[in-house]
């Protein structure tokens, strides 16, 4: 069990502001899974990994193949109040699932240093 939060390099986020969006990403696609997802996760230390895309293009597909897959999913755009305009995508989270089916969409991702 984990969760993949896919962050949009694109953007060179500041630190602080690329916390708050994953967070957000977090928090939005543990609420999409189902309860039994969410203990089994809770009971492995909520294992998270935040890897990098290079492109919102990027992010899209990712969402779409992991949608497909059945996975939790949570496409995060901003609400535009400090760096970035309204309405820019700036993180996915996947998860959280089986580290398996995530990897099937993820596992070629570089991660966010």
């Amino acid at each position: 069990m984990k969760q993949v939060i896919v962050v949009n390099e694109a953007l060179a986020l500041p630190r602080g502001k690329l916390a708050a969006q994953v967070a957000h990403a977090a928090v939005d696609a543990f609420t999409e899974a189902s309860v039994t997802l969410q203990k089994r996760w809770f009971a492995q230390g909520m294992p998270k990994i935040i890897l990098k895309a290079e492109s919102e293009q990027e992010l899209l597909q990712l969402e779409n193949l992991a949608r497909k897959a059945g996975l939790p999913v949570a496409l995060i755009r901003d609400a535009g109040h400090t760096v970035v305009e309204a309405g820019t995508l700036t993180c996915l989270g996947i998860g959280p699932a089986s580290a398996e089916a995530i990897d099937a969409i993820t596992g070629h991702l570089k991660l966010v240093k």
